[in-house]
C-alpha cells in the first residue's frame, strides 16, 4: 500500500464526508471550510488525480445540470483499497497521539 500525503488524506476525508455528492468544487470548498487555508481547484485536483491512479477513489460522470449550463460533475467516491488506507492512517495517528505525554505529564 502506497503512503499518503497529508493532502490526500484529507482529501479521501472530504470525499467520505460528502459522499454521494463529492464533486472537486464541493470537496475544495469543504476543505476550505474545515481546514480554513485557502485552497485552488487544482491544488486539490492534483492530489485527487494521484489518488484516483492509485486506486484509492473511483469516479463517474453525473447528470448534466442546468445550473452548471448541461455540463456534468464528475463524482468521486472512495474505493475498498481507499477505506484500508484510511483505516491504516487512523489508526497511526491514534497509536501516535497515545504516545504523546499530556501535558501535566511534561516535565520541563
Amino acid at each position: 500500500m502506497k503512503g499518503l500525503t497529508r493532502k490526500e488524506e484529507l482529501i479521501l476525508l472530504t470525499i467520505r464526508a460528502l459522499d454521494r455528492d463529492a464533486y472537486l468544487v464541493a470537496i475544495t470548498d469543504f476543505l476550505v471550510s474545515t481546514v480554513g487555508e485557502r485552497m485552488t481547484l487544482p491544488s486539490v485536483h492534483v492530489p485527487l488525480t494521484r489518488l484516483e491512479k492509485m486506486g484509492y477513489v473511483a469516479s463517474e460522470l453525473g447528470e448534466g445540470s442546468p445550473v452548471r449550463g448541461g455540463r456534468r460533475k464528475k463524482i468521486y467516491w472512495i474505493t475498498q483499497a481507499g477505506y484500508r488506507a484510511l483505516s491504516k492512517y487512523k489508526r497511526i495517528s491514534e497509536n501516535l497521539w497515545k504516545a504523546v505525554p499530556s501535558q501535566t505529564e511534561r516535565k520541563g
